[in-house]
């Protein structure tokens, strides 16, 4: 197993998002920035286990991407969310280190947190990589 390729996904995925036209209006960040105020989108925590085989190595990747806002209600970063989904589900998106060979939706959780007042959607997805 690899982790050769997590930095190359992570790139990709980035690059993907920030490109994409249904979010061009939204901050996308890999570290919570320092005034972490409106609405934003967070690549996250991923883990990754060794999915090698006799065909050579290879990665199962699963990240987290969250949309995080201090607006009233869920209805806007839930739309957000679906922008994600729909960015990413079936991208062809080029690694520089290692190949995709599928990128799939796993599971989504939308919660308040701070005492209610924000609120944060958590996407995971799950990536095959070939190393």
């Amino acid at each position: 197993m690899s982790y050769g390729a997590a930095p190359a996904l992570q790139q990709a995925v980035f690059q993907r998002l920030t490109g994409f036209p249904a979010l061009a209006a939204v901050a996308i960040h890999d570290a919570v920035p320092p005034t972490a105020t409106g609405t934003f989108v967070l690549i996250g925590p991923e883990e990754a286990r060794d999915q090698s085989d006799k065909s050579g190595a290879g990665a199962e990747h699963q990240l987290v991407i969250s949309v995080i806002t201090d607006a009233t209600g869920f209805l806007s970063i839930k739309t957000i969310a679906a922008d994600i989904s729909d960015a990413l589900i079936g991208a062809p998106l080029a690694l520089t280190r290692g190949l995709l060979v599928n990128l799939l939706f796993l599971r989504a959780s939308a919660r308040r947190i701070e005492e209610g007042e924000t609120r944060r959607i958590d996407l995971t997805f799950r990536a095959r990589v070939q190393l």
